[in-house]
């Protein structure tokens, strides 16, 4: 039947055939809802069967039969969807099985993001709900969890992200950004530094310090490295210019500049001698590492 045909449309037409039910115009779905019922409702320790998947496809207008079913759930392992099938008693259980990531990860994710002050409670709760995807609706809802963080209060700035994105994009192609800055004053509204004057910067590196990203940049004008907390710039921008100021970070270590600077502030460095109770060793190692000397 084949024989003179061109390969591409053997393939085409061996689909048309396998998956040809003319019963709905929902049937080209059958596979992906096939594939959406078993992650939502199946996982190590929740099931179903056969009449239990046909019944859920019904529910979207799929009508399907046991033996095209069993072919479809082995389709599955195309789109990297595991299924296992177990007798019990008279039936076949079936259920997901080797998913991208295990519940105890997920819920270590859930709690960083809950946790992290550089993220705003609705990207929080945005994150969280695309994690749960990721698993059962029964797994879902051990996702549901809050964790309480002393002190901790979430960043307001919706578009720290798209900074963070830009800064990084900027850094791959060498490029300089500009971008306003701004603080809170006493009436709790963002006021621009500078009058509004943006800024120009070479940008180096992204530091984590205190819970807060900071980029750390080579302003040419001043002739110095200078750092600024990502979630108070606004409108960055790229530039055409290349980034300068290569020969001020090529001999430097970002991740223990970082290290050495208090709250990113800049300054000049300098060794110091601390006079501390011998009980507080344990804190200066925590913010220190173990390169300080004891006397």
């Amino acid at each position: 039947m084949y024989n003179k045909i061109p390969r591409c449309d053997i393939l085409l037409l061996y689909a048309k055939e396998r998956y040809a039910m003319p019963k709905g115009s929902n049937q080209k779905f059958k596979l992906y809802r096939l594939a959406e019922i078993m992650l939502e409702k199946t996982d190590d320790e929740h099931y179903i069967t056969m009449s239990e998947i046909k019944e859920s496809l019904e529910e979207y207008g799929i009508t399907a039969d046991r033996k095209s079913l069993y072919a479809d759930l082995k389709d599955l392992e195309i789109l990297g969807i595991e299924v296992e099938g177990e007798p019990v008693k008279n039936k076949y259980h079936y259920h997901v099985i080797n998913r991208p990531f295990e519940l105890p990860e997920l819920k270590l994710l859930v709690d960083a993001i809950q946790s992290s002050k550089f993220i705003t409670e609705k990207k929080s709760n945005t994150l969280i709900r695309k994690l749960e995807k990721l698993v059962s609706k029964y797994d879902a809802q051990k996702l549901q969890r809050q964790v309480y963080v002393s002190g901790r209060i979430k960043t307001m700035n919706e578009s720290i992200y798209y900074s963070v994105d830009a800064i990084h994009n900027a850094i791959t192609e060498n490029k300089k950004i500009k971008f306003q800055y701004f603080q809170w004053n006493v009436k709790k509204e963002m006021e621009l530094r500078h009058g509004g004057a943006y800024y120009y910067i070479s940008p180096w590196g992204l530091s984590w310090d205190d819970e807060n990203y900071y980029l750390i940049g080579y302003d040419s004008e001043a002739s110095m490295i200078k750092h600024f907390r990502v979630d108070k710039m606004l409108h960055i921008a790229l530039l055409d210019e290349n980034r300068e100021g290569k020969e001020h970070l090529k001999k430097m270590d970002m991740a223990d500049y970082a290290k050495k600077s208090f709250g990113m502030f800049g300054g000049k460095e300098q060794t110091v001698k601390l006079l501390v109770d011998n009980t507080l060793s344990g804190v200066i190692i925590d913010r220190f590492g173990k390169n300080v000397i004891f006397y």
